[in-house]
């Protein structure tokens, strides 16, 4: 991603660009084709105004139909956000036809300049609400967590991009592969788990979840407090996905793409 600073805060697009560049995403997923980047063509364009995007589409998505199951979180390794001139993370709306089990077949054309992150996601059980959330709310309000992978999916092109880009992609969120082993929340520390990624045998990435702002609780308890600074809350059976411990993977058609935890098992995914 672009260096470059963007504004955070202020609306700049009116309503009817903001539907405009929704219409645009919208159209090149569909079609299964890369935007040129947003950015350049609304000069100052904000943060907000990318989310003002995202809002309009999951709103068009949901009046077909689409059921939103929660949401995942984007940039929240400290690396990332100097390299995108951002001091927090970012979201994305996950949609329940975006949810693959681990093991699964999926088509490589489905999505645009795959790659795949290795994450750790979390279930909730009560309804988290407020601007004071910490990890520990976040921990208390869990049913389980369970290993996952994110699959990329970018419809904006790559080079240049922002984060005015991103959100406005919905945080490039493809898919979701759910990983089957689950623990409590209190089962394991889940600042210290470790993974290896592998595509086809061969390691490509490792890390540990301290890499997700610390602890990836930290990072559902940022979401969780953005939400409360808009009146929004999260509820209950909302999947959050924590966001990377490792940098994206590739993939191709043909790859198979597994990742091995410490305490939570295997999740893999094949391209055909």
């Amino acid at each position: 991603m672009s260096t470059a600073s963007v504004p955070k805060t202020g609306r700049v697009l009116t309503g009817a660009q903001v539907e405009e560049v929704a219409d645009q995403l919208m159209s090149a997923a569909s079609e299964g084709r890369t935007l040129p980047l947003i950015s350049p063509q609304y000069p100052g364009m904000s943060v907000e105004d990318s989310y003002a995007v995202q809002s309009v589409w999951r709103k068009r998505r949901e009046e077909a139909g689409g059921k939103v199951v929660g949401y995942k979180i984007g940039l929240t390794s400290y690396a990332m956000q100097q390299a995108t001139g951002i001091d927090e993370p970012d979201f994305g709306v996950i949609f329940a036809d975006q949810l693959v089990h681990s093991g699964e077949t999926v088509e490589h054309s489905r999505w645009s300049n795959v790659r795949v992150e290795v994450e750790l996601a979390f279930v909730l059980k009560d309804r988290i609400e407020g601007t004071n959330v910490t990890a520990d709310d976040i921990l208390n309000a869990t049913e389980r967590v369970f290993p996952a992978l994110e699959i990329l999916d970018a419809h904006v092109e790559m080079q240049g991009r922002t984060i005015i880009d991103t959100i406005a992609d919905n945080a490039a969120l493809g898919a979701v592969v759910v990983g089957e082993h689950v623990a409590g929340p209190r089962d394991h520390d889940l600042a210290w788990i470790g993974a290896v990624c592998t595509v086809n045998d061969a390691v490509i990435e490792t890390g540990v979840s301290a890499g997700v702002l610390g602890n990836p609780a930290e990072s559902a308890a940022w979401l969780a407090n953005r939400f409360g600074e808009h009146g929004q809350a999260l509820e209950p059976g909302s999947i959050l996905l924590a966001g990377s411990f490792t940098r994206p993977v590739w993939a191709h058609p043909g790859d198979t793409v597994r990742a091995e935890y410490q305490h939570f098992g295997t999740v893999e995914v094949t391209f055909e």
